[in-house]
């Protein structure tokens, strides 16, 4: 998303121009490195990025992960993931597909008959394909939710929001501006549904299915699906300091205003995990597989959208797979290889709603020149 309020999106920088030269002794760790410094001076608190390629797995850090204590920002650290947690989201659909419990070219009004039944929105006409691919039409819930609202100055980050009144927001927003399956549009307002069809299908929490069929089998044990604000552990602070308003603490933020479109803690080592393991079969059969990398297109040469996952050019022309993920207080992102074997993950600890950044431009160019580096 490229609009004023971006919480929970998955931008990925379009539009910005990746240079590709680099000197003959830079090393994938030394990019990455020297972005997560670059970071840090445009800004941000603490930087930190793991790159891992095959068996080998290298970290970098930079600034402080607690501005009170100084304390360094640590790579092993706990962050809120935030729409890094739609790629869980889409896996478990494409597990519940694989097992015969629906399909993605169901209905959305097939798993729940009212959900989306307002304003000319229509859930007989919308699959959940295109949900996870963001073709529904819907709009964002997240649009309504700027610089002005009670969840960017976190004055209620334990307030309840109901899946379905998230949808609601969205709903009343304006009448659809395209068909479902016509057009790619990002909206949160899809994996939010997409969390309610889970729990149709299942009778379960989708937080609780994410646990059971990813999580727990994956020994994902720094990685958890929270229903309040609290945040535990080794964990990095959060911030907020747009502009030339004060910097503020917010590492305990509201958690239900995201739930499937964006809740997850995790780290960067469990993060690596579930990718790698995502693309290499081990979550999902061959054919389940092969939907998740069928995309459609962006409206950008340079990217197309899976079901949780967008294929993007990186400044060396190849291709990968990756995401992103934008919250309250956190930015992180993610590229890997299509057969898994080389992965760049970085994160940083401050985000307001406000998309690129000079930050996030810098330490995305460090993120994708580090994958190019690690692949040649």
């Amino acid at each position: 998303m490229a609009s004023g309020a971006t919480a929970l999106s998955c931008a990925l920088l379009t539009g910005v121009t990746l240079n590709t030269a680099q000197a003959d002794d830079e090393t994938p760790s030394s990019i990455l490195q020297a972005g997560a410094e670059k970071g840090v001076s445009d800004g941000y608190p603490g930087v930190i990025g793991l790159i891992r390629n095959g068996d080998s797995t290298e970290y970098v850090h930079a600034g402080v992960g607690n501005i009170s204590t100084k304390t360094d920002a640590d790579p092993k650290a706990k962050f809120r993931i935030a729409s890094n947690t739609k790629t869980f989201t889409a896996t478990v659909l494409l597990q519940l597909e694989g097992e015969g419990k629906l399909s993605l070219d169901d209905s959305v009004a097939k798993w729940l008959p009212d959900a989306v039944n307002a304003n000319g929105y229509d859930g007989s006409k919308i699959t959940i394909r295109e949900l996870l691919n963001h073709t529904s039409s819907l709009p964002d819930y997240f649009t309504d939710l700027g610089v002005q609202s009670d969840y960017f100055l976190n004055t209620d980050p334990d307030k309840a929001w109901a899946p379905q009144q998230l949808v609601n927001i969205a709903l009343r927003q304006h009448a659809p501006q395209s068909a479902p399956g016509e057009k790619f549009g990002y909206a949160n307002t899809n994996y939010v549904l997409a969390g309610m069809v889970i729990k149709a299908v299942t009778g379960n929490e989708p937080g609780d299915e994410i646990q059971k069929r990813i999580i727990e089998p994956l020994n994902l044990n720094d990685t958890n699906f929270p229903t309040d604000s609290s945040i535990s552990g080794n964990y990095l602070h959060g911030y907020v300091h747009p502009l030339n308003i004060v910097t503020r603490d917010v590492t305990n933020s509201n958690v239900q205003i995201g739930g499937t479109a964006g809740a997850i803690i995790s780290t960067l080592d469990d993060m690596a995990t579930f990718q790698r393991a995502l693309m290499t079969g081990k979550l999902l059969a061959p054919e389940e597989l092969k939907e998740l990398k069928t995309t459609v297109p962006t409206g950008s040469a340079d990217k197309t959208w899976g079901l949780g996952i967008a294929h993007m050019k990186t400044p060396c022309g190849t291709w990968a797979w990756g995401h992103n993920g934008a919250v309250l207080g956190y930015f992180s992102e993610w590229l890997i290889s299509d057969d898994g074997s080389t992965q760049v993950i970085h994160a940083n600890n401050e985000y307001h709603l406000l998309s690129p950044t000079k930050g996030q431009t810098d330490t995305y160019q460090a993120m994708g020149d580090a994958f190019c580096a690690a692949r040649s």
